[in-house]
């Protein structure tokens, strides 16, 4: 993995996507007593979205006409699920400002504001709520993912605070959170077989982060982080490979890496779907026993027409007037 040229400042909201290409930002917590989590995506470019695919495969791929707010919610009240994708008109950029229907973030120079307005699938529940994220710092350094230079990670603010406040469902907590960004000139599954990631804080509250990529006719190419909460990053040599369990319904591969003598443990999975997995990790770094977010993409899987045919029932489109969901279960609240 190469590094780049320095990103832009934070967060860089309104920066080009280009024909086929894609843009988002990745935000993920656990809160500080364990009990519960949250992943927020925003998508410009919506690269695992079915309507992207096929809009693609037939050159009509503007990235803008496919966006959307991903909200999971995870803890002892249960799941909840939100992704509904957008076109173009429901589409507001600035460079610190992103608005994608009724939803947005923005960046006030001192945090980033996740207002949630959706509605949860396949029960069609309502997420409501504000989310604060507080980076101790940003980093200066963006990474190559592939060998071509055609798709960048951002690990904008490893090391961040967040605060909760959803009015539907009824949740207030606060935990150690983590901040991203991936962008690319081409589809994933164009350039990737599949990828393992996972990211950790360390007792000084440093972030760890792993990163393996299996490129299409290329060897695993892994990376190891350690960015301490100033904004200085060190790369690491990642220890041996260690193999997890796969996911139990649809059994996604998944793998991370540990210090020899110890085997990883999955501790809980988030999401066992048809391409994608996401678990909590029980693993060892740094002689420290840790607790990690980790996520396993299968980009071949992705791309078999049987998920291609399943991914709507999660991912409705708003088209105008109504979602576009094999139910149409999905109401629009308050509209764009």
């Amino acid at each position: 993995m190469s590094e780049i040229v320095k990103p832009p400042g934070p967060p860089a909201f309104d920066l080009k996507v280009i024909q086929d290409g894609y843009r988002w930002w990745y935000l993920d917590a656990v809160s500080d007593d364990g009990r519960h989590a949250l992943v927020i995506i925003a998508f410009v470019g919506s690269v695992f979205s079915p309507y992207y695919y096929r809009a693609r495969q037939k050159g009509r791929g503007v990235p803008e006409n496919f966006c959307a707010i991903n909200v999971a919610l995870y803890g002892n009240s249960g799941q909840r699920w939100a992704l509904t994708e957008r076109g173009s008109a429901s589409l507001s950029r600035t460079r610190d400002r992103l608005t994608i229907g009724p939803s947005e973030m923005t960046w006030d120079g001192r945090s980033l504001t996740v207002a949630v307005d959706e509605w949860g699938v396949p029960v069609p529940r309502r997420l409501r709520g504000t989310i604060r994220l507080y980076p101790s710092t940003f980093t200066d350094r963006a990474y190559a993912l592939d060998r071509a230079g055609g798709h960048s990670w951002w690990p904008i603010a490893p090391c961040s605070r967040i605060e909760v406040d959803m009015r539907q469902p009824g949740l207030c907590w606060q935990g150690d959170a983590y901040l991203d960004a991936n962008w690319g000139a081409e589809p994933l599954e164009s350039r990737f077989v599949r990828w393992d990631w996972s990211r950790a804080i360390l007792d000084d509250g440093s972030c760890a982060v792993l990163y393996n990529r299996l490129e299409r006719g290329q060897p695993m190419q892994s990376l190891g982080l350690r960015i301490a909460q100033s904004g200085t990053v060190r790369a690491f040599e990642p220890p041996v490979d260690s193999r997890l369990p796969k996911t139990r319904i649809w059994q996604i591969r998944r793998g991370t890496q540990a210090e020899p003598g110890f085997t990883p443990q999955v501790c809980e999975t988030l999401e066992d779907t048809p391409f994608y997995a996401r678990s909590i990790i029980d693993t060892r770094l740094f002689g420290q026993r840790l607790t990690a977010m980790h996520e396993s993409l299968s980009l071949t899987r992705f791309s078999r027409p049987w998920v291609q045919a399943l991914l709507p029932f999660r991912m409705p489109r708003f088209a105008g007037r109504a979602c576009r969901t094999p139910a149409r279960a999905i109401e629009t609240g308050r509209g764009d």
